[in-house]
């Protein structure tokens, strides 16, 4: 919220408290335990295993948002909260995406002080103990809960690159970095003689196709393990995708030209950066913690005209860059772009 008085500045400077006990009823499942049946704050208390006036002041703060109402039977989710929340996105998204938050919460402890810092300052133990990447690894829970919840969130865009990439001829394709699927998926609803190999960690991948197999399209679409940085690139396809991977490597970039072969195309979608200092608006918070990481990263964003530069140097040209129409505004789909090259 942009504020506009003195009471507003005062709401923001006490959100990170509503922020956390929103992120707890989503983690909890709150609204999801309210859905069916409205409950009294004692029934709540005893349920959650929480104290009792500790429940009652977390309820009241949840209908202080709006989100909750107080009935005669107990508390229930408001229309409000039913249309953002338990019809917006599922359970576990929400949940997944709370404890995401939590853990980047970690990052601002002591900012004041962690923002004077000239270079990358020692994160808190609880957020410098986990490494992103290693998780997905190693960890099949965390790699299925993260790769259900990005498919969530890339559905819209997958439908909108399926309603507008011309895949006329395309008949292979290998999706690097794809994840749940979740593009090739959508292309493979669009374009019936399209078959698909999507390229990930194994964790990552064992998850794709289980979503796969709900999909009904496991027949047209292969998972297959692997670190697309160092492992062999397989060849024999018609189009390379590299959706929403930010891997912009130079040593990437030529095997992919190697294995497409003369004439086969590549398409990257990413939130490419207007300027070196500029992140897209959607992505203005994630630049803001990397920086706090790596403060070299918050003057060095990508933009299109580098990765351009970089495929250049890597043998591709014939470059189209198009912009993807947001499908609404929630920010995980703004500030989308299409690079296009042929090899």
């Amino acid at each position: 919220m942009k504020p506009e008085s003195t009471e507003d500045i005062l709401e923001l400077l006490d959100g990170y408290i509503v922020s956390a006990a929103l992120g707890a009823a989503m983690e909890l499942g709150v609204f999801w335990r309210l859905a069916d049946r409205p409950a009294s704050a004692l029934e709540m208390a005893e349920a959650l295993h929480i104290p009792l006036n500790r429940c009652q002041h977390w309820l009241e703060l949840l209908l202080k948002l709006g989100l909750l109402e107080s009935t005669p039977a107990g508390y229930a989710p408001t229309r409000l909260a039913r249309a953002t929340i338990l019809d917006a996105q599922s359970q576990h998204f929400w949940a997944f995406h709370a404890r995401e938050d939590r853990r980047a919460f970690a990052s601002m402890l002591d900012l004041p002080i962690r923002l004077s810092e000239p270079k990358a300052t020692p994160e808190p133990p609880s957020a410098a103990a986990w490494d992103e990447y290693e998780t997905l690894r190693q960890d099949m829970v965390y790699a299925a809960g993260f790769t259900r919840m990005l498919y969530e969130i890339h559905l819209g865009l997958a439908e909108q690159l399926a309603a507008s990439l011309d895949l006329r001829g395309v008949r292979r394709l290998l999706d690097l970095g794809g994840g749940s699927g979740v593009v090739s998926l959508a292309l493979l609803r669009k374009w019936s003689g399209l078959t698909s190999v999507v390229m990930d960690f194994g964790p990552v991948c064992q998850a794709g196709r289980e979503i796969a197999a709900e999909s009904g399209l496991a027949d047209r679409v292969t998972y297959r393990a692997a670190d697309i940085l160092k492992d062999d690139l397989p060849t024999g396809f018609d189009l390379i995708m590299l959706c929403d991977v930010g891997e912009f490597d130079d040593a990437l970039f030529r095997r992919i030209h190697d294995a497409l072969g003369a004439g086969g195309r590549l398409v990257v979608v990413d939130k490419f950066a207007p300027a070196e200092t500029t992140p897209p608006p959607s992505r203005l918070l994630g630049a803001f913690l990397g920086s706090l990481k790596s403060p070299a990263e918050s003057i060095r964003l990508t933009t299109a005209a580098m990765v351009q530069a970089q495929l250049r140097a890597a043998g591709f040209r014939d470059f189209a860059l198009t912009a993807v129409p947001p499908l609404d505004k929630r920010r995980w789909n703004a500030d989308w772009s299409v690079l296009e090259a042929l090899g």
